[in-house]
């Protein structure tokens, strides 16, 4: 259990596909829902979108981290584009550097148990995470 990886380079838009694919599959795989498995396919979208918009590509990491107690799925996606000044601010609604709506990230962050970017000028890195209990491993409660 856990630590099992797979890497997709992201250029082009059926890499986007294949990447939503994985995490679909992963999470599937795993036992999560079908909820879970939609919104891990549509932060991954968004994530690898940006990475095909702002960067011209980058690279898509999923790694299954999950332990006896916890499934944990982790996807990192790096990219090396111009970055993201001030990252802080782009967690907010409205703050785009690209000229968007601004609601990318912030939306990532609805959809995901942990969010994480960092970035500097050439190079950007996103990681997220869904964490949910094991029921494989959930002991009953007793009274």
């Amino acid at each position: 259990m856990g630590l099992v990886r797979t890497r997709i380079p992201i250029k082009v838009d059926s890499d986007i596909i294949a990447a939503q694919q994985a995490g679909r599959e992963m999470a599937r795989g795993l036992g999560l829902g079908l909820a879970d498995q939609t919104r891990l396919a549509a932060a991954i979208s968004e994530l690898t979108c940006n990475a095909t918009h702002y960067a011209r590509g980058g690279a898509f990491d999923i790694i299954d981290m999950s332990n006896q107690s916890d499934i944990n799925i982790q996807v990192v996606v790096e990219h090396y584009g111009r970055g993201i000044p001030n990252g802080g601010k782009a967690m907010d609604h409205g703050f785009s550097t690209g000229g968007g709506f601004g609601a990318s990230v912030p939306t990532i962050k609805s959809l995901v148990d942990q969010f994480n970017i960092e970035s500097e000028p050439g190079y950007t890195k996103a990681i997220i995470a869904i964490i949910r209990n094991n029921p494989a491993t959930t002991q009953p409660a007793t009274s």
